[in-house]
């Protein structure tokens, strides 16, 4: 008799990396970064004069994007400790609120520090239990 006549099949795990089921704080999350991505383009196209208004209002948003990608997208190209990806998405948080605050919109920035952190907090307790 073959040795594998005595296996068992087992059902198929759930796919690794992958979130099982999207909640309302996800949603939030990514709400709050597609935000703050916006705040750095207006804030570079606005706050700064002709020929650099082009390169910041392009490069803003640009660098935020590839530091998420890099350190705190679900499928991160950098692996890294849970601390380093919070304090990388807390500096993005931090410069579309200080974008707000150097527009003069100070209370639009201190309401959208203020849900981005708590979001981040709730997600990463989250993150942390998993």
């Amino acid at each position: 008799m073959p040795e594998t006549a005595y296996v068992r099949p087992q059902p198929p795990a759930a796919p690794s990396g992958m979130p099982v089921r999207l909640t309302a704080v996800d949603v939030l999350a990514f709400l709050c970064e597609l935000f703050a991505f916006g705040t750095l383009a207006v804030w570079g196209f606005t706050a700064w004069p002709l020929p650099w208004n082009i390169v910041v209002g392009i490069g803003a948003p640009v660098l935020a994007i590839l530091l998420w990608a890099l350190f705190v997208s679900p499928r991160a190209v950098v692996p890294v400790h849970p601390f380093v990806r919070a304090l990388v998405e807390l500096l993005v948080y931090a410069s579309a609120t200080l974008a707000w605050w150097s527009g003069g919109q100070a209370w639009v920035g201190l309401g959208f520090g203020a849900i981005a952190v708590t979001t981040g907090l709730i997600a990463g307790r989250r993150r942390l239990s998993a």
